[in-house]
């Protein structure tokens, strides 16, 4: 593999002094960009986008050919496993995503196989082993997956919902199938991120999307205990370097001393945090990404830029701080106010 000529991400991840802070963008690639539509359009729909190797390379690509961002991100979908777990995924237009088969009852579960990312999911691979070739050392490759709690929602609920009726029913009636669900989950999920390391992703990151919906105990037992366990089998050092873990829980600003004490590199922060009161809760312990409100992309380039120089002085001076939205980029930001957001934090961050 090529050697890294950015590795200001990998630094500030270990919370290694950097001469600016790094800067990426969850769903950097994505429908804000003309040239992402055109590819996706070429595709003819979203999963024939990712499984296509070289596609999923090209829009991976894309935001780095507009913006000096110090990070790539795999181009894919949290809902690759439970598609690989035969529950028949689909995208209808406006609705997001569906399940033909949602999990339901004891029966369901007990027919889900742990998967084999190896032959259940090589596409994803295949583009990681792409992508990082194309890079050429260029930033770092993110892999990436869903939290198994965020995870089962989708497949006990069939869809995306407001409030997880029927995932909490089973969580509060059935914990045990509920468990049973995310015991499969967690192992699937050790072995794709394992995989996609071994493929040549530098740092993982796990998107507990909907932690933030449970109660506190809750979110102990059913979503933090299960993300425990993948920090623990991941594979930690590949290449000649270590492999962060970055874990994103999503209204999860309540729990951020239990998420540091899992053993992961990062915390990524929603914008409903502020990052001076989470740096001094845990900033010695782990380094923080985030977290403006992806919402301040709608606004005029001066308060885009104070909306940074902000949260910039919030964390203030020392390492340990990624730049980020504090949940990814909506279809319908312009371009444009991306290079200000991306420019004003190379702007104001050599400073700090």
């Amino acid at each position: 593999m090529s050697e890294l000529k950015n590795d200001r991400f990998l630094k500030a991840l270990m919370r290694r002094p950097v001469d600016r802070t790094p800067v990426w963008m969850m769903r950097q690639a994505g429908r804000y960009l003309p040239e992402y539509r055109a590819v996706r359009a070429q595709a003819g729909d979203f999963m024939s986008l990712c499984k296509n190797t070289e596609l999923a390379c090209e829009v991976t690509l894309q935001p780095l050919e507009r913006y000096e961002m110090d990070a790539a991100i795999l181009f894919s979908d949290i809902l690759t496993i439970p598609d690989a777990m035969g529950l028949g995924l689909y995208f209808e237009t406006g609705e997001g995503p569906k399940f033909r088969k949602p999990v339901r009852t004891e029966a369901d579960i007990d027919a889900l196989e742990v998967i084999d990312t190896a032959s259940d999911l090589a596409y994803v691979t295949d583009a990681v082993t792409m992508i990082r070739r194309e890079l050429n050392g260029r930033v770092p490759l993110i892999g990436f997956s869903g939290s198994p709690w965020t995870l089962a929602t989708y497949m006990v609920e069939g869809q995306s919902s407001r409030d997880f009726a029927r995932a909490k029913t089973m969580l509060y009636t059935q914990p045990e199938l509920m468990h049973q669900l995310l015991e499969k989950l967690s192992l699937s999920v050790i072995d794709y991120l394992n995989a996609q390391i071994r493929a040549g992703a530098q740092v993982v990151q796990i998107f507990d999307t909907w932690g933030g919906a449970l109660s506190h105990a809750a979110y102990a037992e059913f979503s933090l205990a299960y993300m425990q366990k993948i920090v623990d089998g991941l594979i930690s050092h590949h290449d000649g370097r270590d492999v962060p873990v970055i874990l994103f829980t999503k209204g999860g600003g309540l729990w951020l001393e239990k998420m540091a004490d899992t053993g992961c590199h990062a915390l990524g922060l929603d914008w409903s945090t502020d990052i001076a009161a989470a740096k001094g809760r845990v900033g010695d312990r782990v380094a923080l990404q985030g977290n403006m409100d992806p919402a301040v992309l709608r606004a005029d380039p001066a308060v885009i830029e104070s909306q940074v120089e902000s949260i910039l002085k919030g964390f203030g001076a020392g390492s340990g701080h990624i730049f980020n939205l504090g949940h990814g980029i909506t279809p319908d930001i312009n371009p444009d106010h991306v290079k200000v957001f991306i420019d004003a934090v190379h702007k104001f961050s050599a400073k700090y």
